[in-house]
């Protein structure tokens, strides 16, 4: 009896609001195609040419693309060529038509004001815009990109002859150890290690000095590395299945130890670094020569990520040292915010540092190690170095959070002088900024926006003046489709102190008299942050899913970067804390301020890391969140690749893995959950998915699976899309979506 009137209020509140009906779907399928091309000469990306006094881009209009050339000296903009003529052209010259009428930005080159090089079926034609002649080239030579799987090792003991800089000699690895030999007679090689063996090898990677007087490689601890295996359930040209394998580290595997050597060919002398300063490491870097052959560096970083250096060794005296010791109790952030540059071979360096709690620069001197002045300071964070002048003695970067009337993600372009003094804000307006410099970095184009403001592009000189107009754009077209821009939100987070941003994306058919149940879009994967700053019409498809009856919402909460250290810090060997609490406050806020937020009814959603956090969600905070859809989530930090993992986790490995573990917890599950992964995952180890579903099973815990034969690391494509909206519309609206074949 108690289910026959929910199911009748559940009925009702169909009729009354008509959320996730045959006609919301129907425009939520359509909404994608409506929403695009609606913004009126929205720029792209801006292209200099070589001697940095033109510049092109590409810019999408109603009727499609465009091509346009502008010379800033006479501050005119042209066409650059029409791309509909080329291809007429094309297909007369070649006596065929082109099937692909696509021409990537990656295929053009623009080579002076008047000729234009383009990649077009396997030639290189010449457009020569004055005179409006194409003229065939050469075959392109055009091969596939770069398919190289990311975690594939090489071999570095083969063999291999690394010749010096004034060409007399070879240096090679045979039967695991250093040869040399004067090149052309490697009959009469001198064997300069003895020790190298198929355990510990020297490495085929032999860097010669500048002055060809001495060499350097390191001798390498062979280890073996794990391998994932993934079946192919379905392959293409085969009844049977095919197994597939990659190398792929996992956290806690046993790691190859390097060490470098030094050979001094006069002085027919071995020096090998001092293996107490690098112990247990993580990883060492490329060695690197200075210019007049004094001595090499290379980067150390300890496993654990607490110890992070710029290594040298003397090449006169053989000595090791350290160059910068950089230290940090939780983590040192090496995949995203390291930065070096070396200046006057290496006489200085800058060296960017989170050692007094936010992001900044260092200008070390390169021979004693010592700091010579912090450049950038304050409460506010570097985003990306732009450009070091060592002679002007100026720093170009990018930096966000010193405007505290602003949303602190907003990326703004600042010059400084390497004394820190001089700070120069070159970009004023309330935006996010994306800059395209010249070659010598005296003009560039700047093309800013928020989520709610769309994009203007001008060109500006190296004071941040603007020189010229190039496109602004406006969003009166795509509101008559009903869109309106994502609101940014801001609320306070746990602490009750610090500032939680994030976007509210409302249905075209909005109205405020309904209750929306609300779902959140997660990821919190601590490397970045992800909330849109820059406009999109329709980011990660969010306005499609808010269609159906939902309000949508993306938040960064503690734990994520770009913010302080300490922010940033949360995440240390707590990936399950994902900013829950700050984003369940975040909601509890928004809902204050709009009542037709039902956060009664909360669902979230993520792919990848965001598969893990949207899984955690209904397991630590069931309370809160009661409807959830992971993707391919790395449910179990142990099952997932090395370098993610044990940098924010840490090592060795400890109980914090097992009480950050979804897999651990399953017992804990409430609510409904979808889970997805495709069956060839080499991203995230699909197992991780599979071992949740069996310690659900084991737990006795309902919930839903798909797996997508054939499939890699993805949210499931078309067919995980449409399943991810009925389960929603299912679960948080009580209605039984309609057949795919209805809409």
């Amino acid at each position: 009896m108690k289910f026959l009137s929910t199911a009748v209020l559940l009925l009702s509140a169909q009729f009354l609001f008509g959320q996730g009906t045959l006609a919301d779907y129907t425009r939520a399928q359509n909404l994608k195609k409506q929403l695009t091309n609606k913004i009126e000469n929205l720029p792209g990306q801006f292209y200099w040419n070589d001697k940095g006094d033109l510049f092109w881009y590409d810019r999408n209009t109603l009727q499609g693309k465009e091509y346009i050339l502008v010379n800033p000296q006479a501050k005119t903009k042209e066409q650059l060529f029409d791309l509909t003529k080329v291809f007429s052209l094309v297909d007369e010259k070649l006596g065929r038509k082109i099937e692909n009428r696509i021409i990537s930005n990656d295929q053009i080159k623009l080579l002076d004001e008047d000729q234009v090089s383009l990649d077009i079926a396997g030639y290189l034609w010449i457009w020569n815009r004055r005179s409006s002649q194409l003229s065939q080239g050469a075959a392109s030579g055009n091969k596939d990109r770069n398919t190289r799987y990311w975690g594939q090792r090489e071999q570095e003991n083969a063999y291999r002859e690394v010749e010096s800089p004034d060409k007399k000699h070879v240096a090679f690895i045979r039967n695991n150890n250093v040869f040399l030999a004067i090149k052309g007679n490697t009959n009469e090689a001198r064997q300069i290690t003895f020790d190298g063996n198929t355990a510990n090898y020297y490495s085929n990677d032999i860097q010669w000095a500048p002055d060809s007087r001495k060499l350097a490689t390191v001798k390498t601890q062979k280890i073996e590395i794990r391998q994932l295996t993934l079946i192919e359930s379905s392959p293409k040209d085969q009844l049977q299945p095919k197994i597939q394998t990659r190398d792929y580290v996992k956290p806690g595997d046993e790691l190859a130890q390097k060490l470098p050597i030094l050979y001094d060919l006069e002085k027919d002398r071995l020096s090998v670094f001092d293996a107490a300063l690098i112990p247990n490491q993580f990883y060492l870097s490329d060695l690197s020569w200075r210019d007049d052959s004094r001595a090499f560096t290379f980067e150390y970083n300890k496993r654990g990520h607490q110890v992070y250096g710029v290594m040298q060794m003397d090449a006169n005296s053989g000595t090791s040292s350290f160059l910068i010791q950089e230290q940090n109790k939780t983590f040192i952030d090496y995949s995203g915010k390291k930065y070096r540059e070396d200046l006057a071979d290496g006489k200085e360096i800058v060296w960017a540092s989170e050692r007094d709690g936010w992001n900044h620069l260092y200008l070390y001197d390169g021979i004693t190690g010592k700091v010579k002045s912090q450049i950038t300071k304050g409460n506010w964070v570097v985003r990306k170095v732009v450009h070091v002048d060592a002679v002007k003695r100026r720093v170009i970067f990018e930096g966000s959070g010193m405007n505290a009337a602003e949303d602190p993600y907003l990326v703004h372009y600042y010059a400084i002088g390497l004394d820190g003094k001089g700070l120069k804000l070159l970009t004023e307006e309330n935006a996010n900024h994306q800059a395209f410099f010249n070659k010598d970095y005296s003009q560039f184009v700047d093309t800013y926006s928020r989520v709610d403001q769309p994009p203007i592009s001008v060109l500006r000189d190296k004071n941040g003046g603007i020189v010229m107009e190039l496109e602004k754009t406006n969003s009166s077209l795509l509101e008559t489709t009903g869109w309106r821009a994502p609101e940014v939100f801001k609320a306070k987070g746990r602490d009750g102190v610090t500032d939680i941003w994030g976007i509210i994306i409302r249905p075209t058919n909005f109205d405020p008299a309904k209750s929306y149940p609300v779902i959140e879009y997660i990821y919190a994967g601590p490397h970045s942050s992800f909330v849109p700053k820059s406009f999109y019409s329709n980011p990660s498809g969010m306005y499609e899913l808010a269609e159906l009856g939902f309000i949508v919402v993306q938040i960064d909460g503690m734990g994520t970067s770009n913010r302080s250290k300490a922010f940033h810090d949360v995440c240390w060997k707590n990936l399950k804390d994902a900013g829950f609490p700050d984003r369940i406050a975040w909601m509890q806020a928004a809902s204050k301020q709009y009542k037709y937020m039902d956060i009664g009814r909360v669902g979230i959603y993520g792919t990848s890391a965001g598969g893990q956090s949207s899984t955690g969600a209904l397991l630590f905070h069931p309370e809160f969140y009661k409807v959830g859809v992971s993707s391919c989530g790395c449910h179990d930090n142990r099952m997932d690749k090395i370098w993610w993992n044990e940098q924010w986790m840490g090592w060795p490995v400890g109980p914090e893995y097992v009480a950050s573990s979804n897999i651990e917890n399953a017992a804990k599950l409430e609510g409904n959950l979808l889970l997805i992964v495709g069956e060839l995952d080499d991203n995230v180890d699909p197992s991780s998915t599979f071992q949740l579903v069996d310690a659900l099973i084991k737990a006795r815990k309902n919930h839903d699976f798909i797996m997508v034969p054939g499939m890699g690391h993805s949210s499931g494509g078309d067919y995980g899309e449409r399943k991810r909206r009925d389960y929603f519309v299912k679960r948080l609206l009580g209605v039984d979506p309609p057949a795919w074949n209805q809409y």
